[in-house]
């Protein structure tokens, strides 16, 4: 039988994985976003011209990538593994099932279902998906300092070695973990959230193509194609309400780790942004942000739970034959 650890540990490098694959990929956006959120007066449209005007810029839009892979590369990992971790103890402990909202049983049948993971009740998916995220983001917190200010334009950094070493100086250890608070308040909810919608199209997508298959033709599908398909549009579907829920917490958090200076904290950013520029300075950079989210979290979760997915058959095939 295949131990715990190592099932622990195929989390880890899928989760790994697809946040390579997805931050790789995605960087450009991720820069547009930082760099409109900077300045609130500035529009994607004229921000993406300075960059494409000068010099080497094709490399500028991919400018920050290494922090960005290692953050959400590692990020990822630690955040698959740990989800995985919490989700597979919920499911066996019977914990936060009595939720006043539909659940699903740990009996139900998984054959008409595109999920290759335990079915939890609504708010197991929302605490599960909440905790883990927090405890990745707060250990991979320095990372994202660093990526947020070296694909910022307010900070000459010429390597990660240096603005780590700029950061220390000038600011201390505290530095490192400036803008935590958005941070956490716009990952733990955006991720609660994220992993409850996901759960919840899912099952409804599955439903409907259970209404319109039958048999063993509906068991082929939802191990094919279909799976796959329904998966990434729960994954979209996920993304975009999740993102335009949280995103004046990422606004204020990249206020935060940009200018700490002016903006000490998250109360005092998010009254100056308010004050200063208005109401909707806290939804600076949502259209990219939902855009790349919608992507990046479709991407990860669908080829993270087809990694699962196989890899569990084989593991079943593998205990057969033993």
């Amino acid at each position: 039988m295949k131990d715990s650890s190592s099932k622990s540990a195929f989390h880890f490098v899928a989760g790994l994985g697809t946040g390579i694959i997805s931050a790789s990929l995605l960087q450009p956006v991720d820069l547009l976003k930082t760099r409109v959120q900077q300045a609130h007066s500035t529009s994607l449209l004229s921000t993406f011209r300075d960059i494409t005007r000068g010099p080497d810029s094709l490399r500028q839009l991919w400018r920050g990538t290494l922090p960005s892979v290692i953050r959400t590369g590692f990020g990822s990992a630690l955040y698959f593994s740990t989800l995985n971790a919490l989700r597979q103890h919920v499911f066996r402990s019977n914990l936060l099932t009595s939720t006043g909202v539909v659940s699903m049983s740990r009996n139900a049948a998984r054959s008409t279902s595109s999920s290759s993971l335990p079915q939890l009740s609504n708010l197991a998916n929302l605490t599960t998906g909440a905790i883990a995220r927090a405890s990745a983001g707060l250990i991979m917190m320095p990372v994202t300092v660093i990526k947020v200010r070296y694909e910022s334009n307010l900070y000459s950094y010429q390597s990660l070695v240096g603005a780590g070493s700029a950061i220390f100086k000038n600011e201390g250890i505290k530095g490192f973990f400036a803008g935590f608070g958005a941070t956490a308040l716009r990952d733990a909810p955006y991720a609660g959230l994220y992993v409850l919608i996901y759960e919840q199209s899912k099952r409804h997508l599955s439903q409907v193509k259970e209404a319109t298959a039958a048999g063993d033709a509906l068991l082929k599908d939802m191990r094919s194609s279909s799976a796959l398909s329904i998966n990434f549009v729960s994954g979209v579907l996920a993304a975009g309400l999740a993102t335009a829920i949280t995103n004046p917490f990422d606004a204020i958090k990249t206020r935060v780790q940009l200018m700490p200076g002016k903006y000490a904290n998250m109360v005092q950013a998010s009254r100056h942004m308010v004050g200063e520029e208005g109401f909707r300075s806290l939804f600076d950079g949502l259209a990219l942000r939902a855009g790349r989210k919608a992507l990046s979290s479709a991407l990860a979760w669908t080829v993270y739970e087809e990694l699962v997915r196989r890899a569990e058959t084989k593991w079943a095939e593998t205990e057969g034959t033993l």
